[in-house]
């Protein structure tokens, strides 16, 4: 029954955040003088652009989509769909970037680019202003140390010639709507795909201060580039923000109160470490599983893995698995945990669960819980213990959300 209940909220809570209705709201009233040149980027890239094109019709002059590998649908009418590599960027994505300059040279004045922004447009739009080989390695050393997303970009930002609002640069005269689901806590929209097309907050001392502090190893050419500031005024250009973690976790909670659990929001701004994010709702749990009621404990946000070890996972499955301890032997109680986008680091899993009988399920095939957890293996445990959560590309990206629920 715990099961069927933590599924029927993820299911829910992710279905209310696909951007379908979201784009269509955002473009219902809007008038365009000219062309409108269509730019859909990021892992809901397709899925934005579809309703873009259901909205517009032929109104859209031309456009490409720039998606994570797997995650294009059906042909659009007029645009090109492109998939690409994520987390880390590849030649894939830095051609799609070429083909979308490409698109978008020599526009004029009352033309309007159509830019839609999604989660993991950071790695995916990339045209590097190093070396593509050395700006992989930096991205993996960021990832690695376990660097926030608005830690990564402000350094990534520096290192790339359509990041930090010189994409807008490059399209002026046109005018550029940006409408966005935001996959960075606060919604700061200079760090939302590392800024292209706002002016930039981050500052060239804040950058360096990142690669000292986690001691990122940059060649002189990257550390050149993180000492050039990036714009702070452009021309003018409207973004909107149509998606985000506060909705993910508002639709969770609408689904527990169907389930007849009482919703408890924690926070929509979740950012430690996966483990002690675990242990920490773990022992929310255990402190209400007595109370007699049916509460649902509610977080969202994206925490970290200080990666060590060799096993593999993501960090919504770490933090399944982390809770595991927490919740051991208690019927009553289970954890879900889910990226929106239904990925979870670099395997198919969206996720994980928990509940009380995972660790015994472990114990029976002669798997060490501590051994797994500490050598960052959540996705083999919770395969053995039957708790992975696989939902496939799901066509949005609003960070992830974690439910814990008491029977």
């Amino acid at each position: 029954m715990l099961r069927a209940d933590a599924e029927y909220v993820i299911g829910r809570a992710i279905a209310e955040m696909k951007p379908e209705a979201a784009v269509s709201r955002a473009l219902a009233d809007r008038v365009f003088p000219g062309r409108v040149i269509l730019v859909s980027v990021g892992k809901a890239g397709w899925t934005m652009a579809k309703a873009a094109c259901d909205a517009l019709g032929d109104r859209i002059r031309t456009g490409v989509v720039l998606t994570k590998y797997g995650h294009v649908g059906s042909p659009l009418p007029g645009v090109r769909c492109m998939e690409a590599g994520h987390p880390v960027p590849d030649r894939r994505g830095v051609a799609g970037t070429e083909a979308i300059l490409d698109m978008t040279a020599s526009l004029r004045a009352d033309d309007t680019v159509l830019f839609l922004l999604s989660g993991g447009a950071s790695a995916l739009f990339e045209k590097p202003l190093i070396p593509l080989e050395a700006l992989q390695r930096i991205t993996d050393q960021l990832l690695a140390a376990g660097c926030d997303i608005g830690e990564i970009n402000t350094v990534r930002k520096r290192l790339s010639a359509v990041k930090g609002g010189k994409f807008a640069l490059h399209c002026a005269p046109a005018h550029v709507v940006t409408l966005v689901l935001s996959d960075v806590l606060g919604d700061r929209l200079d760090m939302i795909a590392s800024g292209p097309t706002v002016p930039d907050r981050s500052t060239c001392g804040e950058a360096l201060d990142i690669v000292s502090r986690y001691r990122i190893h940059l060649p002189e050419d990257a550390l050149r580039f993180l000492s050039v500031e990036t714009p702070r005024a452009l021309p003018d250009g409207e973004a909107e923000i149509i998606g985000n973690v506060g909705g993910l976790c508002a639709a969770a909670a609408q689904a527990c109160r169907e389930r007849g659990y009482e919703p408890v929001l924690l926070t929509d701004r979740l950012c430690c470490e996966a483990r002690d994010a675990g242990s920490f709702l773990a022992s929310i749990l255990s402190a209400h599983a007595r109370d007699g009621r049916k509460t649902a404990w509610l977080a969202g946000g994206e925490t970290v893995v200080h990666l060590s070890g060799s096993g593999l996972g993501g960090r919504n499955q770490e933090l399944a698995l982390a809770a595991a301890a927490g919740i051991a032997g208690l019927p009553n109680a289970a954890l879900i945990s889910v990226g929106s986008d239904g990925t979870d680091g670099l395997t198919d899993a969206a996720g994980g669960y928990v509940d009380g009988g995972t660790l015994d399920r472990l114990a029976a095939q002669g798997l060490s819980y501590i051994r797994m957890l500490d050598n960052h293996d959540s996705y083999h445990a919770l395969q053995a213990a039957g708790g992975l959560i696989i939902t496939g590309a799901t066509g949005t990206n609003v960070n992830d959300v974690t439910v814990g629920l008491i029977g």
